[in-house]
């Protein structure tokens, strides 16, 4: 009796040499693209965290003047309403300071002043009404271009209700990253109490 012999086929050596590098390199295809899209996760949250510093910094400036009194506004060149930051003056060219008196101050407490500084590219901010005083209250990864405060209505007992307007431009960027993000930002912010 013949016995019928069968061979069972396996892989040989340069059949699995091939799979094992097409695996490696899908793998290596793979892993670097996950790892791409980690980093570009982590530089979007990072300008997002930016982007948000600079919103907040606008929020505050335009609640603060709802709430408060006595608009001023003024160019650091010395147009619009000059340096008295306590008297109320129109600016409807637009000015690189913006002065008012706070919800809840007394006629002896100081104007606060929000400015834009061209050296430095920052918003600050000074609660002691003095220009030498203020602060950044922007991230310094936040570069403002130009910044114009639109003071309108100021006039006590005309027909119209005490207006600001804030036009911010500039780029941000993150820590590390060349590559920076425009905006262009712009913030309304009337009077709350009645200018009769």
């Amino acid at each position: 009796m013949l016995r019928k012999t069968t061979h069972t086929a396996g892989f040989t050596l340069v059949e699995m040499i091939v799979a094992v590098a097409l695996f490696a390199i899908v793998m290596l295809v793979s892993v670097s693209t996950l790892l791409a899209l980690v980093n570009a996760n982590r530089k979007a949250q990072a300008l997002q965290s930016v982007i948000n510093n600079l919103s907040i910094a606008l929020d505050s400036i335009a609640r603060s003047a709802r709430m408060g009194s006595v608009y001023h506004g003024a160019g650091g060149d010395g147009s619009c309403g000059g340096s008295d930051y306590e008297n109320p003056s129109d600016c409807i060219n637009g000015g690189t300071i913006l002065a008012f008196r706070p919800y809840g101050s007394t006629p002896a407490d100081p104007p606060w002043i929000y400015l834009f500084d061209p050296s430095t590219h920052e918003l600050k901010r000074s609660v002691t009404g003095s220009l030498l005083d203020a602060s950044s209250i922007t991230a310094p990864e936040v570069t403002i271009d130009d910044l114009k405060f639109y003071v309108v209505g100021t006039t006590p007992g005309d027909s119209s209700q005490p207006k600001i307007i804030i036009i911010v431009k500039g780029s941000a960027g993150t820590v590390g990253s060349t590559a920076r993000t425009t905006f262009h930002v712009q913030a309304t912010a009337v009077q709350r109490v009645l200018d009769i």
